[in-house]
């Protein structure tokens, strides 16, 4: 499967054409892998290929035995290379293989200074990104580390693992490429569908005691994982918008654990006011979230609101797989931080102030957080007061479907 796995890649997650350089940002644990799909990449004539790689190990040591200060002048959470990068038009392909929990005996100032570091040495990479002017694509591949997490007791769990991942991208069926494409068009249906209900806000509830109001800007548009000519996200099952940074009201509960940089935050709450996180609490990884929450002056206040049938491929497997990139697939979520210019008419022709003055937060992060239940509501209500049933019994309802048929 890896060589459909790598034409999939290719063809519809790094556009190659007219293009002259790539990076590749992986762990090194998947070389043999990343060294295929190169072998192929050059078959376009493409020969500058940066290879961005890492070793959880080496990071999860060098955090364990060094200071503050002696992380910030480490080159290994510098990332200025991708600006270089951007600045030639690169294909971006981030390959995610995860090791749940290694991170779980590090001090968590240190977690969120090495996220913090590299974010921050690469700002002309995410302004790019979020003017939608580079190609990139972050994308899931198995390790035996990360599968052996998931599948403790499993002789062959590293196949399981490869398996699963490999089905939620469609690669079991005859023609993944095909497939994708009618998935996105199918999508694309929800989204136009949205964006012609003239929506003012989403109230969100289920029996875990989310009761939360998330408000819309005037002119918002939903979207999908497909990026001009990309898909971003592979796999992805969810359309999403940006909400009104300053008016989200109520609390939300988690309904997943969530993995930023190796450690885990799990059974969490968080309540708005005037859209501003305003109290917090969890059972697990308390001071993560607070790192998450108060990394900039912006990150207490919502980027993104997203929806995922509970029908997904990826939420029927019923695992979690220690991911946002998987994970914010099996469950509508929430992010904390930057919103998406492309959610608002016209917004990538708009500057950081007038963004935030449309409504889209601007922020140096982004975390995506789960928050989607088998018995999830989002009631939509329209600028002219009409009540319409987005979400029932977490997918969307029937009234929704009937419209886009």
């Amino acid at each position: 499967m890896d060589n459909k796995y790598i034409d999939l890649l290719i063809k519809r997650c790094m556009n190659l054409e007219n293009k002259k350089s790539v990076l590749i940002n992986y762990s090194m644990e998947i070389s043999d892998f990343v060294d295929k799909l190169i072998n192929e990449i050059k078959k376009y004539g493409i020969e500058d290929i940066y290879l961005d790689k890492y070793d959880n190990e080496e990071i999860h040591d060098f955090l364990k035995n060094h200071s503050i200060e002696e992380i910030k002048k480490s080159s290994l959470f510098n990332s200025s290379i991708w600006d270089e990068y951007a600045e030639r038009n690169a294909s971006f392909l981030i390959i995610e293989t995860e090791y749940p929990g290694v991170m779980d005996d590090i001090d968590d100032e240190k977690i969120g200074l090495s996220s913090k570091l590299k974010r921050e040495s690469r700002p002309l990479y995410r302004k790019m990104v979020e003017k939608c002017e580079l190609d990139w694509c972050i994308a899931a591949y198995p390790g035996e580390l990360w599968a052996k997490s998931i599948f403790p007791n499993v002789s062959n769990s590293y196949e399981l693992l490869k398996n699963k991942i490999f089905k939620m991208c469609m690669l079991d069926e005859e023609d993944p490429l095909g497939a994708w494409d009618n998935h996105l068009e199918k999508q694309n249906k929800v989204i136009n569908y949205l964006n012609s209900l003239n929506l003012e806000k989403l109230v969100y509830s289920n029996s875990l005691g989310t009761n939360l109001t998330i408000y819309l800007p005037e002119k918002y548009l939903y979207s999908s994982a497909k990026d001009r000519n990309v898909i971003v996200n592979m796999p992805s099952y969810e359309v999403f918008t940006s909400p009104d940074w300053r008016k989200t009201e109520g609390i939300v509960y988690s309904s997943k654990s969530l993995t930023y940089n190796g450690a885990i935050v799990d059974d969490f709450w968080i309540k708005f006011r005037n859209g501003k996180v305003v109290e917090y609490d969890a059972k697990r990884g308390r001071e993560i979230l607070k790192s998450i929450i108060e990394s900039d002056d912006r990150s207490c206040y919502l980027g993104e609101c997203a929806l995922v049938e509970k029908t997904s491929p990826i939420a029927i497997e019923d695992i979690v797989f220690g991911t946002t990139l998987i994970d914010e697939n099996a469950s509508c979520h929430l992010a904390l931080g930057a919103g998406f210019p492309e959610c608002i008419r016209d917004g990538i022709k708009l500057t950081d102030k007038e963004l935030i003055e449309t409504g889209i937060n601007v922020s140096k992060n982004h975390v995506d957080f789960m928050i989607g239940t088998d018995d999830l509501k989002i009631k939509g209500i329209t600028r002219d007061g009409r009540n319409i049933f987005v979400f029932e019994e977490g997918k969307f309802s029937q009234d929704l479907l009937n419209n886009i048929r």
